[in-house]
C-alpha cells in the first residue's frame, strides 16, 4: 500500500486536469505581469489561483474581491500577551484566521475546513511554480547551446 498525498474530500487541487488549467493561468498571469515587480507577480499568482477554485471557498472569494490585501503575519507583543493569557489554542485560530483569506468571522470548524482546503491549493501553487522555474531555467542553457557560436559547436 503506497503512501502520498491523496485528494481530499471535497477539494480538487491534486488533480492533474487542475494543475494543468491552474499552470495555464499562472503562465498567462505571469508573463502580464513581468515586468511589475514582485508585489504584481505574487498578486497575479494568487489571483491566478482563487479564479481556478472559482470562488467555491472563502479564501478564493476573499481574494478575488480583494486585490489589496494586506496580510499581517506577526501579532504584537500585546497581542501575543492575551493570546497566551487567553489559551494558545484561541491564539492560534486568530492567527489562523488572519492568515486564511476572507475567514476572519468564522467559527472554528469552518475555518478548520477552509483553512486545510486553502493549504492544499498553496501546496499545488508551490508545484506549478518550481515546474515553472526549471522549465524557464532550463530555456537559456538550451538556447545557448543551440547557438551556431557557441563553444561546443565548430
Amino acid at each position: 500500500m503506497k503512501r502520498g498525498p491523496k485528494a481530499r474530500p471535497g477539494t480538487k487541487w491534486r488533480t492533474a486536469a487542475q494543475e494543468r488549467v491552474y499552470g495555464r493561468r499562472l503562465l498567462e498571469a505571469l508573463r502580464a505581469t513581468a515586468a511589475l515587480g514582485p508585489r504584481a507577480v505574487k498578486e497575479a499568482a494568487d489571483s491566478a489561483l482563487a479564479f481556478t477554485a472559482r470562488g467555491r471557498s472563502r479564501w478564493s472569494r476573499a481574494i478575488l474581491l480583494s486585490p489589496r490585501r494586506k496580510a499581517r503575519l506577526l501579532l504584537s507583543r500585546r497581542r501575543a500577551r492575551a493570546a497566551e493569557a487567553g489559551g494558545r489554542l484561541r491564539g492560534r485560530l486568530r492567527v489562523l484566521r488572519r492568515l486564511v483569506p476572507g475567514c476572519r468571522k468564522l467559527s472554528a470548524g469552518s475555518l478548520l475546513e477552509e483553512a486545510a482546503d486553502y493549504v492544499a491549493a498553496l501546496e499545488m501553487q508551490v508545484k506549478a511554480m518550481r515546474a515553472l522555474a526549471d522549465a524557464l531555467s532550463a530555456a537559456p542553457a538550451a538556447a545557448a547551446a543551440a547557438e551556431p557560436g557557441s563553444r561546443g559547436g565548430v
